[in-house]
């Protein structure tokens, strides 16, 4: 009876599950050109028919299975090693096989239009072109859109690096495996899932956001605030809109002139606002339980405005914590904090502090950019730096490299004493220093919370500040603006995050 329910259920799954199939099928994330995570537990898995015996072999190791009920197949290896190419083999009714394989190091990155900002925008992009001769780092660009339901088929393909291609590379990506490639001398590959202005909650499982405590006022303003999106008048505005946008751009084409930009459409606005995890079904789940060596998350510009800024510290952290359970895993985590930028209602503060709290959580790290910013750019071209500076902590924390320094200065405590504020820092490798003259960008309050400018002077690994105008002062805040003045680094020429000391709202 048993024996007979099985058979049942696998043909009709065959029959409702079209990614099902007889011959042997792998994910998009297994392809030529592809980089395995070497020296780790690789799962390989795919789909063939239900009850179909398929052999996987790679790197002198072969692994053998059973695909189930469903036709779903799994097999794992460990401590893949080898010098150079080698070729994944996957054997059943039919062979399928995937060439110029490489073991290195594979990473992971994801966000909005910052890390998907490719090298062609960068700065010196003619430079960086001519120099990108690095055919043992290959990208991954993750092609699916969002889906309502998590996916387990993706799109994409590997592209080796060379001058042709990094043009279409993610930048910040690209720098940062690059930097990897030069110190540790081994192949990296590197995953770009990432979408131009996307929210946090866009890439985070839908059923665990709706499970947070933390997150349920955010979804009551968020429901109340998509409502008022396409309201009977609004509807109408835009008709309106996209009709005289039409005539316009048939006067343009007849005479040969650009056309104006299109209105928005409503639907596509409510789309994006109230998407939650489509991102995640779409652009995550696929390359789950792809070995990687740990992630990296550019993201937040999103999520800066007023009302949404409050949430990001539970947002952050839930990001790091599911997928890393999804993964089965706690792999290394570090995100490109905010740079400076001088948009005008955002609270770009309120995000790089939850970025700052979230290092609370182990295996995490951060690179902060708040100098290499753009006032009038919130795509800003320097992301060799950004890159570089990510590449640092993971070169010193994942793979225990000795380098100048793995994050700059990061708050360590403070005390009042006596009309001076006393700020201690971490990270402040070759000792703090104070660029281009006299320390900036401190302010400090009393008890009636009116923040002044402060002076501020280095006695070792602490900044000592006051103000003639604040006799008793209770807190000290450090770059905390969108566009702030500071100029406090380490030896190691890394800039202090933007932090305060007082939880005022």
């Amino acid at each position: 009876m048993k024996h007979l329910i099985a058979i049942i259920s696998a043909v009709l799954c065959l029959a409702q599950c079209p990614s099902i199939r007889a011959d042997v099928k792998l994910p998009a994330i297994f392809g030529d050109h592809m980089v395995l995570q070497r020296e780790a537990a690789v799962p390989v898995w795919g789909w063939a028919e239900p009850g179909e015996p398929v052999t996987v072999s790679v790197a002198g190791q072969t692994q053998s299975t059973t695909a189930g009920v469903d036709g779903t197949w799994r097999v794992k290896f460990s401590n893949l090693q080898a010098d150079g190419p080698t070729t994944l083999v996957v054997k059943g009714k039919n062979t399928v096989s995937f060439q110029d394989v490489l073991l290195g190091e594979v990473w992971l990155g994801s966000g909005q239009s910052n890390m998907a900002m490719t090298v062609n925008r960068a700065k010196d992009f003619e430079r960086e072109q001519a120099a990108a001769k690095w055919p043992l780092v290959r990208m991954f660009k993750e092609e699916s859109a969002s889906a309502t339901t998590a996916q387990s088929e993706g799109k994409g393909r590997w592209t080796i690096c060379t001058p042709d291609t990094v043009g279409g590379f993610s930048a910040t990506l690209f720098f940062f495996g690059r930097e990897l490639h030069k110190s540790l001398g081994v192949p990296v590959g590197l995953i770009n899932s990432s979408v131009g202005g996307t929210p946090i909650e866009s890439w985070i499982a839908p059923e665990a956001q709706r499970a947070s405590k933390e997150l349920q006022p955010f979804f009551t303003a968020a429901e109340k605030d998509n409502a008022g999106i396409a309201t009977e008048a609004a509807v109408k505005k835009y008709e309106a809109e996209l009709a005289q946008w039409k005539a316009d751009a048939k006067k343009a084409k007849a005479a040969k002139q650009k056309a104006p930009r299109a209105p928005r459409n409503l639907a596509d606005v409510k789309a994006r606002k109230v998407n939650v995890g489509g991102l995640f079904n779409g652009k995550i789940a696929p390359l789950i339980p792809f070995t990687i060596r740990g992630a990296l998350w550019y993201q937040g510009e999103a999520n800066s405005t007023p009302a949404k800024a409050p949430f990001y510290e539970a947002q952050l952290k839930l990001l790091v914590t599911d997928w890393r359970a999804r993964w089965g895993y706690e792999f290394p985590m570090a995100w490109a904090q905010l740079p400076n930028f001088g948009g005008a209602g955002r609270d770009w503060p309120a995000v790089r502090e939850a970025m700052l709290k979230t290092l609370a959580l182990p295996k995490t790290g951060m690179g902060i950019n708040i100098d290499i910013g753009e006032e009038k750019d919130i795509h800003p071209k320097n992301k060799q730096e950004v890159g570089r500076r990510l590449s640092l902590w993971a070169l010193g924390t994942v793979y225990g490299k000795k380098v100048p320094a793995t994050s700059g200065p990061l708050p360590a405590g403070h005390e009042v004493r006596g009309g001076e504020i006393v700020l201690s820092f971490k990270h402040t490798d070759g000792g703090l220093v104070a660029k281009d003259g006299e320390l900036k960008g401190f302010v400090i309050a009393g008890e009636d919370k009116q923040w002044k400018p402060a002076t501020a002077r280095i006695e070792k690994d602490k900044v000592i500040v006051s103000s003639p105008e604040v006799k008793k002062p209770l807190a000290a805040r450090y770059a905390w603006e969108n566009f702030p003045a500071c100029n406090l680094y380490n030896g190691a020429g890394l800039p202090a995050t933007p932090f305060r000391t007082d939880d005022w709202k």
